[in-house]
């Protein structure tokens, strides 16, 4: 029995890649009477039948589920902002880094249209998350810089685009030089929101066992349904250093006297921003506990 990777499943077909051939495979009647899922980036086995057709025979167990994009075993998010034009929403950079930090998935913060700012301003905009400890890449699809760097981050593994639309995800894939020609929106001019352009999750081949998936674009997100608020710090790498000399144990940096965190914040060792957006996330999560 073959082995291959699913990369997409469109009409009724799944398309299994294994050993530099694509085979459009079926499923077992089984599957369809459990109602099994298969997603891209599940890793299956399969039937070969005369080539291209096969038939799924079982699907491995996975490390991770996405389901917005639906997606499987990803290692890597690129969560993708560009630095102006629109500016960045940091409460969903944020929100979008616990997700995926949640389901244990390693986030690299990739900021696009460098070339509209200079040097100076478009650092100013990601210093504060490279200050707390992330990977944060400075690119432009436009110009082609810092394309190197993307290629390496996103290297050896299954990754994800993530990110509001208009911030130049299709761009930036398209820019790889790797063949690619995904649809491209821009910004509508009323709103300065971005139109959706990616219409279906694929696995796109990068090389050397390396998949990206271009996702829709995020107009929202909530906080994962099973993070607790004492847990929320764990989230901000920055805090660590300091909430190891808090005085009290389980302290939520929030009210508490004598915190080292808050101390921080006020020393200008902890980003004020992203403090007040913990804080923001924190009320949130108080709130909803409330209600169960």
């Amino acid at each position: 029995m073959a082995e291959g990777l699913l990369i997409k499943g469109y009409n009724g077909f799944y398309y299994v890649s294994s050993e530099g051939e694509t085979w459009t495979c079926s499923l077992r009647g089984r599957f369809r009477l459990k109602k099994q899922d298969f997603l891209p980036g599940d890793q299956v086995e399969f039937t070969k039948l005369e080539y291209p057709k096969g038939v799924i025979e079982n699907v491995k167990d996975r490390t991770n589920r996405l389901v917005r994009p639906a997606v499987a075993n990803v290692r890597t998010a690129l969560i993708t902002f560009a630095v102006t034009n629109p500016a960045p929403d940091y409460a969903l950079l944020d929100r979008l880094l616990i997700q995926v930090m949640n389901e244990k998935i390693r986030p690299i913060l990739c900021f696009n249209k460098c070339e509209l700012l200079t040097e100076s301003e478009a650092e100013a905009v990601f210093a504060p998350y490279r200050e707390a400890g992330f990977t944060a890449l400075a690119v432009s699809a436009e110009k082609g810089t810092g394309l190197d760097d993307l290629k390496r981050a996103l290297s050896g593994s299954i990754s994800v685009f993530a990110g509001p639309s208009g911030v130049g995800k299709s761009s930036l894939i398209n820019a790889l030089g790797l063949g690619f020609e995904l649809r491209t929106g821009g910004l509508s001019k009323k709103t300065e929101r971005g139109r959706h352009t990616t219409r279906r999750v694929e696995l796109l081949p990068l090389g050397n066992d390396a998949y990206i998936v271009d996702t829709p674009g995020f107009s929202s997100l909530y906080l994962p349904e099973d993070l607790k608020k004492e847990e929320l710090s764990s989230f901000y790498p920055e805090f660590a250093d300091a909430a190891s000399r808090c005085p009290f144990r389980g302290c939520l940096h929030w009210n508490e006297r004598e915190c080292e965190v808050k101390n921080s914040v006020a020393d200008g060792l902890i980003d004020q921003g992203r403090y007040s957006r913990y804080c923001q996330f924190l009320e949130e999560l108080k709130e909803r506990e409330k209600k169960y």
